[in-house]
């Protein structure tokens, strides 16, 4: 009697253990929106975003979804769906203000009375600022809202945060779709930003997502994470990945210079990506006076911090030390020095929405997304749905084997990821010593790479022959075609860091529907610390303020941005360490 009962038990962990039936060893490309925001965030909530977290999923998974503004029986004047639907996305909420709005909401909580309640909900915008400036101090106290000792908005935060972990473990669809717990730590120094989004593994989750509140430094996060989780014994795991050092005036990747290997071991290890790009700008490389590399100059904010877009007389122009080329460039110098290289670092992309649309990339059809942006809580704006220097976002893709969390995690950690400006362009990139010169013209390309090298995210093994670099790329079917490959190179020579572009397939005007390349390094010496990344473009396509000044009759020279721009893809690099 007791075999079918422990069978009836042993059940699920049996079926949850098993392949998915589309398994595939060699791994395949999953598309997916890694930072995105509901009305559980407090500067969404007072644009008017009404979207949930649940709602959120179901639109990432292609369900319609209605966006403000509302008219008074509460039907969206908006509404948008995917054409097609991602494999995974994960909601990140602002762990900071989550009580905050949940009380000003709530009639019959602690705090619903305050006069910063009153005004959140009579002029939410105001709001926004207020509590927005009070939280960028630091000082780790909270709003009188809050009660004396902050318990009032700590209780009120278990609500959305348990909606918010709830919600992940409903859309979860095994094999067919993965969601993942998550939130933003949103620090921000004086309008320098520090933000990061906080990935977990699985549902064991801290009670509570630890805010800039609680821990004011990207070293106190990575504390509070390795207390409540990584070493809590309880199974959890996560992951943080810094987003829009574009707007972070020099703070983002600033190390102190009697760092030591234990920190910088210490930051890759919690910080093992960055997101490249996102709807508030591109942060990959510099585009300015004296910089060789013309392509930086693609969706690059004009300023240098949040302050820049609300005061534009605290403007500062945009610097080379807040671009991710620039910390893998550091990140190796550093590794020449102590051994330890403190921003080895995978890229991403996402798009930061802040309308609860993850995966909303379409230029033809960019309705905004809010959070530093254009809000239109009240009307239908009547020109551009965003401020024109913004974007649509981009993507982040996982080379994973199943679409399931735990395969896709494993990818996130070891960085065989990538991320898009958008397409769904599929990117492959191998290093190794003995690849093959015909590997592209072979049917086991992938079999190949993996054999005879190590895939985006690796690390090239010894060896006494110089280095050679597979890619491919497909175009996205429902895009444009691709114009070229190239690959980054960075290196520290003579004690500083050095970095070259090369093009290894020659720029197809028309367009190809495939690139492939074998390309061996001929300037490689195995006594400098190195990197390599591929960055994959399309032909030029319109700008999505392009589309709106065509179907609304503006005059799009005015905005003195391109009408054009090349969608591209940024692989993770692969290392070399001497």
């Amino acid at each position: 009697m007791l075999r079918p009962i422990v069978l009836a038990v042993l059940a699920p962990c049996l079926l949850a253990a098993a392949p998915c039936p589309d398994r595939n060893p060699l791994r395949r490309p999953l598309f997916g929106d890694l930072h995105v925001h509901t009305a559980f965030s407090h500067d969404a909530s007072t644009q008017g975003t009404r979207t949930l977290p649940r709602e959120a999923y179901r639109f990432a998974r292609g369900e319609a979804l209605g966006l403000q503004p509302f008219d008074v029986d509460g039907r969206p004047l908006r509404t948008l769906q995917l054409e097609r639907p991602l494999d995974f996305a994960a909601v990140t909420d602002h762990a900071e203000l989550l009580g905050e709005v949940r009380t000003c909401e709530t009639p019959g909580l602690p705090g619903y009375d305050a006069w910063l309640c009153r005004l959140h909900r009579v002029w939410p915008r105001a709001s926004f600022f207020v509590m927005n400036t009070h939280v960028a101090r630091g000082t780790g106290s909270r709003m009188g809202l809050c009660g004396p000792d902050g318990s009032h908005c700590l209780e009120a935060a278990l609500t959305p945060w348990r909606e918010i972990v709830d919600a992940a473990a409903e859309a979860d669809d095994r094999c067919e779709f993965t969601s993942f717990v998550a939130y933003e730590w949103t620090a921000s120094v004086v309008g320098r930003n520090l933000h990061r989004n906080v990935i977990f593994a699985n549902q064991t989750v801290p009670r509570m997502p630890s805010s800039y509140y609680e821990s004011t430094t990207p070293e106190a996060l990575w504390d509070d994470l390795r207390r409540e989780c990584t070493e809590a014994g309880t199974g959890c795991d996560a992951l943080v990945i810094p987003h829009n050092s574009n707007l972070s005036a020099g703070l983002m990747f600033q190390l102190p210079e009697d760092l030591t290997p234990e920190q910088a071991r210490t930051r890759s290890a919690f910080e093992p990506l960055v997101e490249v790009m996102q709807h508030k700008g591109d942060s990959e490389c510099w585009w300015g006076p004296g910089a060789e590399d013309e392509l930086c100059a693609f969706e690059q904010l004009p300023f240098d911090s949040f302050r820049g877009k609300f005061l534009p007389f605290l403007e500062g122009a945009p610097r080379r030390e807040d671009t991710t080329r620039w910390a893998l460039l550091q990140g190796i110098a550093r590794q020449a020095e102590i051994g330890a290289n403190p921003f080895k670092l995978g890229q991403i992309a996402s798009t930061d929405t802040h309308l609860g649309t993850p995966g909303a990339v379409e230029e033809k059809a960019h309705p905004g997304h809010g959070g530093a942006g254009a809000p239109s809580p009240d009307r239908l704006p009547e020109g551009l749905p965003d401020d024109v220097f913004f974007n649509p976002g981009g993507l982040a893709v996982a080379w994973a084997e199943e679409n399931t969390r735990a395969s896709i995690f494993a990818a996130l950690r070891r960085r065989e990821v990538y991320g898009t400006s958008g397409p769904r362009m599929i990117v492959r990139m191998f290093g190794g010593r003995a690849l093959p010169d015909d590997l592209c013209e072979r049917p086991d390309f992938a079999a190949g790479g993996y054999a005879d090298g190590v895939p985006m995210g690796g690390d090239l093994p010894a060896g006494a022959d110089g280095p050679a670099f597979a890619v491919s790329a497909l175009r996205d079917a429902q895009g444009a075609r691709l114009e070229r490959i190239q690959i980054v190179k960075g290196w520290v020579e003579d004690g500083a860091p050095r970095e070259r572009v090369i093009d290894v397939t020659d720029p197809a005007a028309e367009g190809a529907d495939s690139l492939c390349r074998v390309w061996r390094d001929p300037d490689f010496d195995a006594t400098q610390p190195a990197f390599w990344y591929a960055r994959v473009l399309e032909v030029p396509t319109p700008r999505w303020h392009s589309y709106v000044c065509r179907a609304r009759g503006l005059d799009c020279s005015r905005f003195e941005m391109p009408e054009t721009i090349r969608e591209r893809a940024w692989t993770s690099p692969v290392w070399w360490t001497p």
